[in-house]
């Protein structure tokens, strides 16, 4: 399932957030690659001093907190955010995510990626994120505040920038649920209970059935 949700939609809070963005001190994107992705990876990132670790503690509940992100992912925990900058001639070639980040108490699985654009698309060509599922290929290139969800077990790539500067904020997500398909079966029932709710009162057979039903999914399928 690949989802794009527009996270950030005000654009007072879009301009500040450009305003700390300007202040970053930025360092090579290969310090936190793979082994393997290293080598197709080219682009910048924050350092976490103490302007970025401000930037990421801003960022990371209007990611955390959307109720797309709760219903659709069914977060556990979050990897750290990455801020990146990729400019002319930058890119990141087709590469898979680790299945495993962080160490010891701050080791997860990554089951979703995710990316928030901070740049407007019209201020950069190229950068489009590709994303290659069965069958299909869908390629991104999201508003300034548009965050897309997509599978950590997907090959993607960044496509090379040929004007401008592409600025993202990245990170990872370990579910509750680590199926995708049961995680999708969830997301649908949830989008179906917000619409009966417009019409049906709380105590009505349907949604209290409707609330059973997803309860019960989650008490088979999450792992806490």
């Amino acid at each position: 399932m690949i989802l794009v949700i527009n996270a950030l939609d005000d654009p007072g809070h879009l301009a500040a957030l450009r305003e700390r963005i300007a202040l970053l001190e930025w360092r090579d994107g290969r310090e936190t690659a793979g082994n393997v992705a290293r080598a197709v990876k080219r682009n910048l990132q924050a350092a976490m001093d103490t302007t970025g670790r401000r930037l990421r503690d801003e960022l990371l509940p209007l990611i955390a907190d959307n109720a797309v992100v709760k219903a659709a992912a069914r977060p556990q925990r979050f990897s750290p955010l990455i801020v990146s900058q990729t400019g002319v001639g930058g890119q990141y070639g087709a590469h898979v995510d680790n299945a495993m980040m962080g160490k010891g108490s701050a080791r997860l699985r990554t089951d979703i990626s995710f990316t928030l654009f901070l740049t407007p698309p019209d201020e950069y060509d190229g950068g489009e994120l590709v994303i290659h599922a069965a069958g299909m290929t869908q390629e991104v290139k999201g508003e300034a505040g548009h965050l897309v969800l997509y599978p950590s077990t997907s090959i993607h790539e960044v496509r090379p920038v040929t004007r401008g500067s592409r600025i993202v904020c990245v990170g990872w997500i370990e579910s509750l649920v680590a199926d995708q398909a049961q995680r999708e079966i969830l997301f649908d029932l949830e989008n179906l209970r917000t619409s009966l709710r417009q019409t049906l009162p709380s105590q009505s057979p349907e949604l209290l059935t409707l609330d059973k039903t997803i309860a019960n999914l989650l008490r088979m399928w999450a792992h806490a």
